[in-house]
C-alpha cells in the first residue's frame, strides 16, 4: 500500500529538494501555483511495486527521494533491469497510458504525482514545460546509449566503477569526499550490469583496496576523487567514454 508523505505535502514547491532539476524547473509564478493545485505526494517502502508492466498508469510523476528500478520481462519469465529512477527523474510518458516497465522501489521512495490528463493539458498550454520534458527525454536517450556501450564493451571493473560514479554524482552533494548510500543490493547491481554477484563484490573490493572508494557502514560509499573513479570507469572527468 502507498501512503501520503505528510512532511512534503505540508510544504510548497519552493521547498522541494528537486525544484530546480525536475520537469517543473522552469515554472514560476502562476504556473507554479497551478502545479501546487495539481500535485500529490505518495511514498512506497523499499521492495514495493509502484507500477506493473503493461498495467494502466493514470499518473505521471517526478521522483523526489529514493531510487526505483525499471524492469522488463520476457515471455519465458526472464527479467532484465533496464534502468534506474533517481531524484528528479520523470516517470510516465504523455500519450501512453500503460506502464512499459515494472517499477519497484529499491529504497523508500517518494514521488510528486500528477493526474495524467491534467498534466497533458498543462503541456499543451505551457510550452516551456514541454521543452523541459523533451530535454529530459533526450538526456535519458543519451544515457541509454551510453549504457549500451557499457554493457557491450566495458570490462567488469569499468562497469562497476561506472554504476558507482552515476550513483555518487546523482545522490551526493558537492562536498568531498562524495558520499551516497547504495540504493541497490549487490544482487540487483549484478542484474543491472550483466555480471555475477561474486564479480560485483570482487570489483568493489578491488576499488576499495586501490583507494578509489571507501565503504561506510552497510550501504555507504565515499569517493575522495571523482576523476579517479571516472578513469576507472573508462571515462574522462566529464563522464565521456575514453577511446
Amino acid at each position: 500500500m502507498t501512503r501520503i508523505d505528510l512532511s512534503l505535502a505540508s510544504e510548497g514547491c519552493s521547498a522541494c529538494p528537486i525544484r530546480h532539476r525536475a520537469v517543473c524547473a522552469s515554472c514560476e509564478g502562476e504556473e507554479l501555483d497551478r502545479l501546487e493545485t495539481m500535485k500529490s505526494y505518495r511514498s512506497w517502502k523499499a521492495g514495493q511495486t509502484i507500477a506493473m508492466e503493461g498495467d494502466d498508469l493514470p499518473f505521471v510523476a517526478s521522483l523526489v527521494t529514493g531510487c526505483a528500478t525499471l524492469t522488463r520481462s520476457l515471455e519465458d519469465g526472464r527479467t532484465q533491469m533496464v534502468g534506474l529512477l533517481m531524484p528528479s527523474d520523470f516517470l510516465g510518458r504523455p500519450g501512453r497510458r500503460t506502464a512499459p516497465y515494472e517499477v519497484v522501489a529499491a529504497t523508500d521512495v517518494t514521488m510528486c504525482m500528477f493526474n495524467r490528463s491534467d498534466f497533458e493539458h498543462l503541456l499543451r498550454e505551457t510550452p516551456h514545460v514541454a521543452e523541459r520534458l523533451l530535454e529530459m527525454s533526450l538526456d535519458e536517450l543519451d544515457a541509454a546509449r551510453e549504457w549500451m556501450l557499457l554493457l557491450g564493451r566495458k570490462t567488469a571493473r569499468e562497469k562497476v566503477a561506472t554504476l558507482l560514479s552515476i550513483i555518487l554524482r546523482r545522490a551526493a552533494n558537492d562536498a568531498y569526499p562524495l558520499h551516497a548510500e547504495l540504493p541497490l543490493t549487490r544482487d540487483a547491481m549484478a542484474s543491472y550490469l550483466g555480471l555475477t554477484i561474486e564479480t560485483v563484490s570482487r570489483q568493489i573490493t578491488a576499488l576499495r583496496k586501490d583507494g578509489v572508494i571507501s565503504l561506510v557502514g552497510a550501504r555507504g560509499i565515499e569517493c575522495p576523487d571523482l576523476a579517479a573513479l571516472l578513469t576507472e570507469a573508462g571515462d574522462d572527468d566529464d563522464g565521456t567514454f575514453l577511446s
